[in-house]
């Protein structure tokens, strides 16, 4: 068994550079209505233990939003504790959208079971797939049911907490996304649905861990926020439908304390420079998706609505390949 992979309970791997997982710019989630999706468990209260004082963010701090220069360092820290602390609030909002054991794209809801962008489901028997940026592990649990071999890594050991809650027989690994803890070589396939790529200041970093973990072959598909909506306000109704940034401004998104520490990045990268870091992370990308609005979505949340999702998008989804 790779090293850190043990059934059953988190194995906490020192996390040495990047982050895995939180939402869209300015603050809106990456996954949808509340009332949408399939079975859940998650009920509130999540998990049943005192809750945590934080001395450095007290109950009713409100971080200050801004655009600014957050490198490899901050970022990966803000993040960590960014998702330690919210967890709980994310799956109880998102839970049921998620569900325990579906394998959602993004916001719009595109199933895995439909785009088989990792391949055909009766493919994924045996095989050997890490999820990066797992959450609590709900695409590691669809993995599992079709056969696969799956492993479940986040930053975040609250979130894995979450998945440990749910159940399931794979591995879960709190580890960070730019310092994968496997030998080259250990999958035939990753994946990631939201995370770590819109939280690194190098994703070039992430992709060759992934890369080098994957065997000659293997496949890596990863959906992020997509590149446009950063020129747009995040606001789903026709406000949100009138450029107000540029496209081409690369600073992250960032939230602080009042000490100006970092609380919350986000990375900007244009569909450009996300090619561009795939080919020169030595992968082949095969292609690129970018979900349409369905029609069944009629609810509204952050800067997601039917309004904006049908008429820009809001996901790219990155089919990357290994040779």
């Amino acid at each position: 068994m790779r090293e850190g992979a043990h059934p059953g309970r988190i194995a906490a791997i020192p996390a040495r550079k990047t982050p895995d997982r939180p939402h869209g710019p300015t603050g809106s989630p990456p996954y949808g209505p509340r009332r949408v999706g399939r079975k859940s468990t998650t009920r509130e209260p999540i998990i049943q233990e005192p809750e945590t004082y934080d001395p450095e963010h007290p109950a009713g701090f409100e971080p200050e939003a801004t655009r600014r220069d957050a490198g490899v360092t901050e970022s990966t820290r803000a993040n960590r504790g960014w998702w330690d602390r919210n967890a709980d609030e994310y799956q109880i909002d998102h839970g049921t959208f998620l569900g325990d054991d579906r394998f959602v794209w993004g916001p719009e809801g595109l199933d895995e079971t439909e785009a088989e962008l990792l391949g055909p489901a009766e493919e994924l028997k045996g095989r050997e797939i890490l999820e990066i940026g797992a959450g609590a592990a709900q695409c590691s649990r669809w993995l599992a049911a079709q056969g696969a071999r799956p492993v479940a890594l986040d930053l975040s050991h609250r979130q894995l907490q979450h998945a440990l809650r749910i159940g399931g027989s794979f591995p879960l690994v709190c580890a960070d996304a730019g310092a994968l803890p496997f030998a080259d070589g250990s999958f035939d396939l990753a994946c990631s649905a939201y995370g770590a790529l819109p939280f690194v200041a190098d994703p070039r970093l992430v992709l060759r861990e992934v890369r080098r973990v994957l065997r000659p072959g293997g496949r890596f598909v990863f959906s992020v926020t997509h590149p446009i909506r950063w020129a747009f306000p995040d606001e789903p109704g026709p406000e949100g439908l009138s450029v107000s940034a540029s496209y081409f401004d690369r600073t992250p998104y960032v939230e602080q304390d009042e000490e100006g520490r970092a609380v919350y990045v986000e990375h900007h990268r244009t569909l450009g420079d996300r090619v561009r870091d795939v080919v020169a992370s030595g992968f082949r990308l095969v292609d690129l998706v970018e979900p349409e609005w369905p029609a069944w979505n009629t609810s509204e949340w952050g800067g997601w609505s039917p309004l904006r999702g049908n008429l820009i998008p809001g996901t790219a989804i990155f089919v990357c390949e290994r040779d």
